[in-house]
């Protein structure tokens, strides 16, 4: 009878110990999965939005990301990103300002790098000009010079066909460009993801890195007497300088556009790009992307 009693007692130590060891796994994967947890996908007023890790490509957030959408000024990545795939390209060459570029900025009422007619700014303050303050007689200017042809009109055309090409070299179908600068002629238009993979793609050149995530820049410029003149851009983008790890990239709007932006920023040697197209204001498509940013760095710590 003792061996029995004995028996009994060691099988319910043993059962005991069983059911405490399993409490405390089960208890350490409860306590995993809550750490794991996805963070609440935010709400954002744009119409359209996407990000994305820069590194691996993996999504991190849609909403309605493959819905072609009018892009503003972002159009102006995809300008500076053809530019700057050009072979033998010279940063440091420079370009004349044609009368052509100031009257086309008063007769579309357009955004303006005050390029001033005669002077000869290299085609890095170019790319500086059309990124910072939007400067779409620096779109122009661009796509004069780096389009072919034996006219100013067939050169342009040419420029807007590499944009077009470049998009389909990158696998990119709901994309098209009817213009250097965004100012849409009626099929000029977009995705959230394709225009974040269209920056991503820009943001692999050195110099496109550079200007992007520069606030402000004071620029000497050649005038047409051989003296020189000093230009002075702030960059449209509020990110930079208001979010912690901002790079860039572009801001944009117009009627049917409305509010977009294009913006990335690395924290922790990751990477988040993204974009948001046809917000409510400045403020909103501003508060949109850091709501995005955010929720795609809180998803890297969680390990998406």
């Amino acid at each position: 009878m003792k061996l029995g009693i004995q028996r009994v007692r060691r099988v319910s130590v043993t059962a005991t110990v069983a059911l405490t060891a399993g409490a405390v796994l089960t208890g350490g994967a409860f306590a995993t999965t809550a750490q794991a947890a996805a963070p609440p996908v935010p709400t954002i007023v744009a119409k359209g939005g996407f990000v994305m890790s820069d590194g691996s490509g993996k999504t991190l957030f849609t909403k309605a990301a493959d819905t072609r959408r009018s892009t503003g000024s972002t159009t102006k990545i995809m300008t500076a990103r053809v530019v700057l795939a050009q072979k033998g390209l010279n940063l440091d060459s420079r370009v004349t300002v044609q009368k052509a570029y100031s009257d086309y900025i008063v007769a579309k009422g357009a955004s303006s790098a005050h390029l001033v007619v005669g002077d000869k700014p290299t085609v890095r303050q170019l790319l500086y000009g059309l990124m910072l303050p939007s400067g779409c007689d620096a779109a122009y200017a661009l796509a004069d010079k780096f389009g072919s042809g034996s006219t100013r009109a067939a050169r342009v055309k040419s420029f807007i066909g590499k944009m077009n090409s470049t998009a389909t070299s990158l696998g990119l179908k709901n994309t098209h460009f009817d213009s250097f600068d965004g100012i849409d002629n009626g099929s000029n238009y977009s995705t959230p993801r394709d225009l974040t993979k269209i920056a991503s793609s820009a943001m692999k050149y050195s110099a496109f890195r550079t200007i992007v995530k520069t606030k402000s820049t004071k620029q000497k410029v050649t005038t047409k007497t051989g003296g020189y003149r000093y230009m002075s851009w702030t960059n449209t983008n509020k990110l930079l300088g208001t979010y912690s790890g901002a790079i860039g990239v572009k801001t944009g709007s117009g009627p049917t556009a409305k509010y977009c932006l294009v913006f990335a920023a690395t924290r922790n040697g990751k990477t988040v790009i993204g974009a948001v197209l046809t917000s409510t204001s400045e403020a909103t498509r501003t508060a949109d992307a850091k709501k995005l940013m955010d929720y795609g760095f809180t998803r890297y710590i969680n390990r998406a």
